[in-house]
């Protein structure tokens, strides 16, 4: 029997990934777009998903969705996410602002909105972190200080349901091959070669094996990270 899935961050990256690998097996999408535009280029790549248009730098703007999902959902998959380097002395309220917005606020009402219908289907919460929410380097300040913040969430969730047979992972994946690394490379003058990070799809086979697992049992954090060693170039 087909399962319910809803998914942030489908358009790039892991969410993108994911979402196909998903489709592939016959399993029922619900994505979120941040706008109409994106929402049509979605049902063109999903055809079969049902794509409803919410803004995560606008967190205000799910407040209701929950209504516009039918039935169960067997899974929420948080993967969405923003990144902009800084060293705080440069620190834009802009950016520190989206970052906190997109990476935190928006999962945590998205969250709200969602729950009833995870709690009928037992399902399972997954939060896309990233390592930066495990240990924070200098100009991550921001996404970092988002990351940490939806670890905190993420735990104190997963303490509040349990009670609901809701399960609440956070995969922290390290460095992995995305455009949004590719970004950050730049920010950071870098050279980009994607062969030495980890692939969406290992990510995402990360993800799958934790919504997969029998009802007896939960992986309550996990950390992905890639075998070959960080240089300076």
């Amino acid at each position: 029997m087909s399962r319910t899935h809803v998914v942030t961050g489908a358009g790039s990256g892991i969410g993108l990934a994911l979402a196909h690998r998903l489709a592939d097996r016959g399993d029922r999408l619900v994505l979120i777009a941040r706008s109409d535009a994106r929402a049509a280029e979605l049902a063109q790549t999903f055809p079969h998903a049902q794509v409803l248009v919410a803004d995560l730098a606008d967190p205000g703007t799910l407040n209701g969705i929950g209504r516009q999902v039918d039935g169960p959902v067997d899974s929420l998959l948080h993967v969405a996410g923003v990144v902009e380097l800084a060293p705080v002395e440069r620190l834009r309220l802009a950016a520190w602002e989206e970052q906190i917005a997109v990476n935190l606020t928006a999962p945590a009402v998205l969250s709200r909105e969602l729950l009833p219908h995870v709690r009928t289907a037992r399902g399972t919460v997954v939060f896309v972190n990233s390592s930066a929410g495990l240990s924070a380097s200098a100009e991550w300040s921001a996404y970092a200080a988002s990351k940490f913040g939806l670890r905190g969430f993420a735990d104190a969730l997963r303490a509040e349901e349990v009670e609901h047979g809701v399960r609440v992972s956070t995969v922290y994946p390290s460095r992995t091959a995305t455009p949004m690394q590719e970004k950050v490379h730049e920010q950071e003058g870098r050279t980009y070669d994607a062969s030495r990070w980890i692939s969406p799809e290992t990510v995402v086979d990360t993800i799958l094996h934790v919504i997969d697992l029998p009802p007896d049992a939960t992986i309550p954090d996990v950390t992905v990270r890639p075998v070959v060693p960080r240089t300076g170039t």
